[in-house]
């Protein structure tokens, strides 16, 4: 008789394994607990499995197989997600693989399940000029447009996630020259991100406004809302988006609403368009991989124009018009209709 055992791993994954001994971070245990959320509505609903009753050995890359086509096909999730969710049972079973290798095999077909290529993506980045206008589009009147004005500069300045941004303490910023925020990212890794002075000057007024520049207040949120509770994710998105309203009234060409990774993405490139070099602009994000930052080489077409503009002596003529030269236009046409 199989043992319910799944509800007991799961949990101990989830409650100990994942923040005690992978030291991993609230954002990736909220990841994990949805993508397991789904995982046991879709066996409850779509494949009639009592939840209560599962044992690891229900666990099979059959199984794990049809929950990701379901995810894609009937809940409309991205590559992107879908590969996600992957990666969370995968890490789910290479725990499991020790105390429970009767169940090897299993877990060994399930972890050669591979991840979805997914299309390159191509960085939009909004041009420094538009980083001004939305900048300038907070009410620096009041109190609340002083303390929006200073998210949205602290946010593009640090190219931070916005689960970073929310995760950040007042001691997480040093105003000595050169001013500097530490950002903790994925994985617990920490990064030094340095900030213009206009940025610490905004920031550090802000916490003498709200008198929490102070060694007591330091263990405190960086940002606080009107609740004086810390921003959320969706906070965060909300300020943003208020403000990019406003400005695609003022510049037709900024969107009418942005992700607030775009903003993330927006200062990467402006730093590699900068600086030229993408180890550089790695260690800034916090990539892991170098792979992950070479999307700003590939899509930046200010650098491509600076280097065909150094190409000198193009052997590429001018051409006549073809207008002009009814013969040619016509060969063309009958070229196209021949058999």
């Amino acid at each position: 008789m199989k043992s319910a055992d799944f509800s007991k791993h799961l949990t101990d994954f989830l409650e100990h394994y994942l923040p005690e001994l992978k030291n991993a971070s609230q954002s990736t245990l909220a990841t994990y607990s949805d993508t397991f959320c789904y995982f046991l509505t879709y066996c409850q609903n779509i494949e009639s499995m009592k939840i209560e009753k599962m044992s690891v050995s229900d666990l099979n890359a059959s199984l794990v197989e049809r929950y990701l086509e379901w995810a894609e096909t009937s809940q409309g999730n991205s590559i992107a997600t879908r590969n996600n969710r992957l990666a969370a049972i995968h890490s789910f079973v290479r725990y499991l693989q020790p105390m429970q290798p009767k169940f090897l095999l299993n877990f060994q077909q399930i972890l050669a399940i591979p991840t979805k290529k997914a299309p390159q993506k191509t960085v939009h980045p909004l041009s420094k000029e538009s980083v001004g206008i939305l900048l300038r589009q907070p009410d620096t009147s009041t109190l609340k447009g002083r303390r929006d004005a200073t998210v949205l500069c602290v946010l593009y300045d640090t190219a931070a996630r916005v689960s970073e941004l929310c995760d950040l303490r007042i001691e997480d910023v040093r105003f000595q020259e050169p001013p500097n925020i530490r950002i903790t990212g994925k994985g617990m890794k920490v990064r030094t991100v340095p900030i213009l002075p206009e940025t610490a000057k905004n920031l550090k007024s802000y916490l003498i406004e709200t008198h929490r520049l102070k060694p007591e207040c330091y263990h405190q949120p960086l940002f606080l809302n009107r609740d004086g509770e810390p921003f959320t994710r969706s906070g965060i998105r909300y300020i943003l988006n208020k403000y990019v309203r406003m400005a695609h009234e003022v510049d037709s060409s900024i969107p009418e609403s942005l992700n607030p990774h775009r903003i993330r993405h927006t200062k990467a490139m402006h730093l590699y368009e900068a600086v030229d070099d993408l180890i550089d602009v790695r260690d800034f994000l916090g990539h892991a991989d170098i792979k992950t930052t070479s999307i700003y080489a590939r899509s930046s077409l200010a650098k491509k124009k600076r280097a065909m503009e150094k190409i000198d002596n193009s052997p590429v003529p001018e051409l006549a018009s073809w207008q002009q030269d009814k013969g040619t236009l016509e060969w063309l046409k009958a070229f196209g209709r021949k058999k």
